[in-house]
């Protein structure tokens, strides 16, 4: 659901033994190429750590971006709304496995990122630490926060590292449904009756600014690794390049159901470009490194799954290595 766009840019990289300049050459040589890095293949220290640094954000977005839509399955309106959140909610646990899985193939255990995680010291998308106050939110949520990270998403399926880009393939053809589902929503509150309307323009205003704005990260300039980044098809697209593409896909869609958006800076010029204005950066900052309104709700959720769920997880273990075990 929510690939993590930004990567940290004060990142330092790894101290290593001299990489051997032949077999820099021909990594980067394959990568110009457009072939995939496998798991079992050269690549150096500093590609492996940014690629699981971004692969494990990822995977931490989808768990955590789950917990505000899982609240509201027990308040939404319909019973097919209800079915609807819990299928979406099911899902995004499962990209989150299925992500885990890519990022153990670069060496660190799921035990150790999901401990990484709930302590803290890992990242996620920072707009996950900010309330859903509403069912309008969720509405929010499954149109503009999904379609922000298929934008993210469809860029790095096209990256250099083969288990990442086939887990996105999977991962963006089950996002175009959950895309559908939140327009939906969001349509039939737009139609809706005036509190309804109200409603959903409360929740707009709330989430375009800061949180929208903030989804892909501040200006590339502000990395030192940007272009190395590129250069090696870890990051696909620069944030300002994404966030364009965003709001040129979907300002006039909101904009085309009567509502409006929380920025008087905000037109299209005639070149294409979007002028916005510019967010609070060190709110952005604030908020990922755990100084958000719901950072700590968010990883306590995360710690008493983990601690109550362990006797599950064991016996399911112990269960799956006694039929591991031959007949004597």
């Amino acid at each position: 659901m929510y690939g993590n766009a930004y990567i940290e840019p004060d990142a330092k990289p790894v101290a290593t033994i001299d990489e051997d300049p032949e077999k820099l050459a021909e990594f980067e040589a394959r990568i110009a190429r457009g072939e995939k890095i496998e798991p079992d293949d050269w690549m150096p220290a500093e590609y492996r750590r940014q690629v699981l640094r971004m692969i494990e954000q990822h995977a931490h977005s989808e768990i955590i971006g789950a917990l505000p839509e899982g609240t509201w399955i027990t308040r939404a309106p319909t019973l097919r709304r209800k079915l609807a959140l819990i299928a979406k909610v099911q899902d995004e646990v499962g990209h989150g496995h299925l992500l885990y899985s890519a990022a153990e193939t670069l060496g660190k255990t799921r035990e150790a990122m999901i401990n990484d995680l709930i302590n803290g010291k890992s990242k996620y998308s920072n707009i996950f630490n900010y309330p859903a106050k509403s069912w309008a939110d969720i509405a929010v949520i499954g149109f503009l926060v999904d379609a922000g990270a298929i934008v993210n998403q469809l860029a790095n399926a096209k990256g250099s590292y083969g288990p990442y880009c086939r887990a996105l393939e999977r991962i963006c053809y089950e996002e175009s449904f959950h895309l559908k589902q939140g327009y939906d929503a969001f349509v039939a509150l737009a139609v809706g009756t005036p509190a309804q309307r109200a409603m959903l323009q409360d929740a707009l205003n709330r989430w375009w600014f800061p949180p929208m704005m903030h989804f892909f990260g501040p200006p590339d300039t502000i990395s030192v690794h940007t272009e190395k980044l590129m250069r090696w098809k870890v990051k696909m697209a620069r944030n300002e390049e994404m966030r364009q593409d965003f709001i040129e896909q979907y300002v006039p869609k909101i904009w085309e159901l009567g509502m409006t958006l929380p920025d008087p800076a905000l037109k299209r010029n005639e070149d294409g470009t979007w002028e916005y204005t510019q967010p609070d950066w060190d709110e952005f900052f604030r908020v990922i490194n755990g100084d958000g309104p719901c950072n700590k709700e968010r990883l306590a959720v995360r710690r008493y799954a983990e601690e109550n769920g362990r006797w599950v997880r064991e016996a399911m273990m112990n269960t799956a290595m006694k039929r591991m075990v031959p007949y004597a």
